[in-house]
Parts: C-alpha cells; sequence; structure tokens
C-alpha cells in the first residue's frame, strides 16, 4: 500500500482548512496514494493559543465532511480526516474515515485526553479496526498514541497492519527549529513513535502541522523503528511511501501475556 501524510499549516477557519486538504489530497493523488492521513482537529484547526475563534457548530462541521467526501471521491484516494464533532454528551475529538468512493467508514475517537484539553473536548469510549484496500489499520489521536501505548497495542493485536497517529506539536511564534530526526536533543516525540512501530511489529504513521517550529515531522516508522520517511521540519507539503503489509505481523503485540497484568 502507498501512503501519504500530509503536513499542513495551521488553518484560520474552515474555508482554509478544506483549501489545504484538497491541495494535498491532490498532491498525494498524483503519486498514487491509497490513503493520506491529516494532522489531529485539522477541521476546523487545533484551537491553540495563537489561532483564532473558529466556528464549530454542527451544521459546518458536518458541510466540511460531506466536501472532504467529495474530495475523496474525486481523487479516488481514501481519506483520514480529523475533526471536531459534536455527540448528545459534549464535543468530540475525532478521525473521520472516508473510503476512495467518498463513503465514510466510521470515525475514533481520542479517548485519552491531555490534561490542557478536559475544557476543549469529552474523552470518546470505544476504539475500532478499520479496512482500506485489504489492509486494516487503527488510528490513536496524538496524547493517546505518545503516552498510551496500549491504543496502539490494541489494534496491533487485532491485525492491524498500520496505525495512523494525527497529532498536534509545535507552536508559530516560538521555539527552536528543529534539524535532525530523532536526535537525542529532540523532544521526545519522535521516539515515542519509534517505540510504537517496534514494540509492535507494525508500521507506525504520524501527521503533524507545519508549524514554524515543531516538535516532530509527520513521519513513517517501519515495523522494525526504521524511520521509512518524514518531512522537512516546517514545509507544508505531502510525504509519500509504500509500506509491504506483510512485513507488519503484529509479532510483539500478540505476544503479549495479558493474564499476567490482570
Amino acid at each position: 500500500m502507498k501512503v501519504a501524510l500530509a503536513s499542513p499549516p495551521s488553518p484560520k477557519s474552515i474555508k482554509e482548512s478544506l483549501h489545504w486538504v484538497e491541495k494535498l489530497i491532490k498532491d498525494a493523488a498524483k503519486e498514487k496514494a491509497e490513503i493520506i492521513c491529516f494532522p489531529e482537529s485539522y477541521i476546523p484547526g487545533y484551537p491553540a493559543i495563537e489561532a483564532e475563534a473558529k466556528d464549530r457548530s454542527p451544521e459546518k462541521l458536518r458541510e466540511a465532511l460531506d466536501k472532504v467526501c467529495e474530495m475523496a471521491a474525486e481523487n479516488s484516494i481514501a481519506v483520514i480526516i480529523p475533526m471536531d464533532w459534536h455527540s448528545p454528551d459534549g464535543l468530540l475529538n475525532v478521525a473521520h474515515v472516508i473510503s476512495s468512493t467518498g463513503k465514510v467508514l466510521g470515525y475514533q475517537t481520542k479517548n485519552q485526553l491531555d490534561p490542557s484539553e478536559d475544557n476543549i473536548w469529552i474523552p470518546g469510549t470505544e476504539r475500532s479496526i478499520f479496512e482500506v484496500n485489504g489492509v486494516k489499520f487503527g488510528i490513536t489521536i496524538c496524547h493517546e498514541g505518545f503516552r498510551y501505548p496500549e491504543s496502539v497495542r490494541w489494534a496491533a493485536m487485532r491485525d492491524a497492519k498500520i496505525v495512523f497517529h494525527p497529532h498536534c506539536t509545535g507552536t508559530n511564534t516560538s521555539g527552536v527549529l528543529l534539524t535532525e530526526w530523532g536526535s537525542r536533543d529532540n523532544p521526545y516525540y519522535e521516539k515515542a513513535m519509534m517505540m510504537r512501530a517496534m514494540e509492535n511489529t507494525i508500521y507506525f504513521a504520524s501527521s503533524n502541522y507545519s508549524f514554524h517550529y515543531p516538535d516532530s515531522a509527520s513521519s513513517l516508522i517501519g515495523p522494525d523503528g526504521t524511520c521509512i520517511a518524514h518531512e522537512i521540519y516546517g514545509k507544508t507539503g505531502v510525504i509519500v511511501a509504500d509500506i509491504d503489509p506483510a512485513m507488519a505481523t503484529g509479532l510483539l503485540a500478540k505476544r503479549f501475556k495479558k493474564g499476567l497484568y490482570a
């Protein structure tokens, strides 16, 4: 399978989100990618301190999702589009999965919120496995993928070959521009990506915003922990790379003896 990871800029509105979603979908489709993943809460945009207030009304979010479905169908590519999403209990942080024909296959909620997010979203309660072109995959969103490895192991133990990881780390206002992927001086995020792949013997595909000062790069990690591809820090664009599902055996995940930790 050929997968794509998007690194778009932080949007100021749903309209701007949709502009970059369409552009990067088209770029990925030109390179024959079968699926593309966008960063956390990309519609309407992660509610960072520096960002302007955005329209998070149910009607505007539903309309935006419908437009992304049209983009997926027009370009014959599956799309993972993270969004804010209203439920009867409150606002969720989700990642919708859309097929290459434009059908919504479902969504994964962010179940482990960062403490700073408790006043933004409510946590989800379920995990799901998805399938595109015969390849099973899971999704873990930002904080839960970095700090709750169980969220990735759950998918690996259910034969997921790859786990997608929409996230948001960094800022446009201040910081240090990283220069070397996985450097010991970098924040720990890229090292966590490596571990999620290695400890489960699967692929791990992580998508971040193209902040001026990102704390991690959009990255595709192989089952042995090798970084197969990553975006240039601060660069807006899309990376496309092949994965071999047969290499994602899930061996280490499936050897987990959960009875020892009951």
